[in-house]
């Protein structure tokens, strides 16, 4: 029996899931599909790193192909495209089948706080753009895919918009990390405060919806 290096072991077990570069050390661009398909498809994943980690891939793929941590441009497009769009399509197919009952027994308040955004991003946008919009939303974007298949949002429909909106998300951050690796030199320097300035702007969204479903509610209570 071969037994792991113990390095390897430690490697393994360092590895963080909150981190982007972490995930990309371990894992490489396989795991960028593993974890856009958890985040969007299964409801455990609404704690994964989206945004960071396709940004992050984007700026390592710039630069030299010999420089540690270098992926391939096409390969992260390929696994980010896949990960995402075959994850929104199994979430949307696991809230046709078990949505309803998950919800209503979980106990987690940020998935309760998600699908209640999601509803009302639903209600408020219609169908296309709820579902284009969601990709964008960290925490929204888990949820919204089983929320739609609990509401019976026509499969045509969900599927036509969650591939243009999954495309725009992933292929759009991704280029976005790559012209900035590319035209900033020795970028690497900066690597943690970029990706801070990401995880900050992708929490923006939600930070406005808040404050706007906290004024609705005050308004509602004093009329």
């Amino acid at each position: 029996m071969t037994l792991a290096h113990p390095a390897a072991t430690q490697m393994h077990l360092a590895v963080n899931l909150l981190d982007a570069q972490s995930l990309l050390a371990a894992f490489g661009t396989i795991g960028i599909a593993f974890v856009l398909f958890a985040e969007t498809g299964l409801l455990i994943g609404f704690f994964l790193p989206g945004d960071s980690l396709l940004f992050t891939a984007g700026l390592l793929c710039a630069g030299s192909t010999t420089r540690p941590g270098h992926l391939s441009l096409p390969w992260v497009l390929t696994a980010a495209a896949c990960g995402a769009l075959a994850g929104a399509q199994t979430g949307y197919l696991i809230g046709r089948k078990a949505g309803p009952a998950f919800l209503a027994r979980t106990r987690s308040a940020k998935i309760r706080e998600g699908a209640e955004r999601a509803a009302d991003i639903l209600h408020r946008y219609g169908h296309a753009k709820a579902i284009v919009l969601a990709r964008f939303l960290p925490i929204v974007r888990t949820v919204l895919n089983p929320l739609a298949g609990v509401l019976a949002v026509p499969a045509r429909v969900f599927t036509l918009w969650q591939v243009l909106g999954g495309l725009l998300w992933t292929v759009g951050l991704v280029l976005a990390g790559y012209a900035l690796g590319a035209s900033v030199p020795a970028v690497d320097r900066y690597l943690l405060p970029i990706i801070a300035a990401v995880v900050a702007v992708s929490l923006v969204p939600i930070g406005l919806e808040v404050l706007r479903s906290r004024r609705a509610r005050q308004t509602g209570e004093s009329a």
